[in-house]
């Protein structure tokens, strides 16, 4: 089931702690996750390193959320930023939120002149978008089939890529 009349925007202060809780649910039961995303959020936002962040709304309720980052690129590259995390509260998860979240965030990253964007993300799901697992061009720590990247300006960045500091919080 497809969900209809989602509204994606811009995330608000009076925002704040419902996308905190709303993180926090929607990756409670994943068993690859440390359970910290909801910490990274709040520690991209007290950086002010969170470049694009969106809330997707239906009826009134935040549904969920999707944050992008500046990445830093050892090869020198610059204008590339880090997707993440994407959340989605677990009963409305698989109808389409998600997707409505990416492709926004995505538009409004080229909107900015980004060259590219990457992700730690699920194999499978991530290459509908355009992302691919690339050799060249890594993040350490990571299996390659868990890390993608998607050029804007068809150039591959090659090296490793480091994300914020915040993607280390853990709410202690």
């Amino acid at each position: 089931m497809k969900i209809e009349n989602i509204l994606v925007r811009n995330e608000t202060a009076d925002d704040y702690g419902a996308i905190t809780d709303l993180t926090a649910q929607a990756f409670e039961t994943l068993e690859i996750s440390d359970h910290t995303e909801q910490f990274v959020v709040l520690a991209l936002r007290k950086a002010q390193a969170l470049t694009i962040s969106l809330v997707a709304e239906m009826d009134g309720q935040l549904v969920g959320h999707i944050a992008f980052s500046p990445v830093t690129l050892t090869d020198g590259t610059s204008g590339w930023y880090g997707l993440g995390p994407v959340s989605v509260l677990p009963k409305y998860q698989k109808q389409g939120i998600g997707k409505a979240l990416i492709n926004e965030g995505l538009a409004r990253l080229k909107t900015l002149g980004a060259k590219g964007c990457c992700l730690v993300g699920h194999p499978g799901y991530y290459g509908r978008f355009g992302f691919v697992n690339t050799d060249e061009f890594t993040l350490d720590g990571v299996p390659a089939e868990a890390f993608f990247a998607l050029s804007f300006d068809g150039r591959m960045p090659k090296g490793k890529v480091l994300f914020h500091e915040a993607f280390f919080a853990t709410g202690e």
